[in-house]
């Protein structure tokens, strides 16, 4: 699901910061928020703050919120 998100992301014209938990020393454990457990991924952040998971992301860009979203942010310049 991470890659359907990254795609999406990418696909819209985003330039997503990603972090591969897989491929980070230690599993990744140095990237921490109180509110993402460890099996949240992938735990998608807009401008700081914790959006959701890949269902949030999908709902959001169906109801044609995640656009506005993401300009607010300045992750999208469209």
């Amino acid at each position: 699901m991470c890659h359907v998100v990254k795609r999406l992301l990418l696909g819209l014209g985003v330039g997503p910061t990603v972090y591969e938990l897989d491929q980070l020393g230690r599993g990744g454990r140095e990237i921490h928020s109180p509110s993402v457990s460890a099996a949240a991924v992938p735990a998608v952040f807009v401008g700081g703050q914790l959006l959701g998971g890949v269902e949030k992301v999908m709902s959001c860009h169906i109801n044609g919120s995640l656009v506005p979203l993401l300009k607010q942010a300045g992750a999208l310049w469209l």
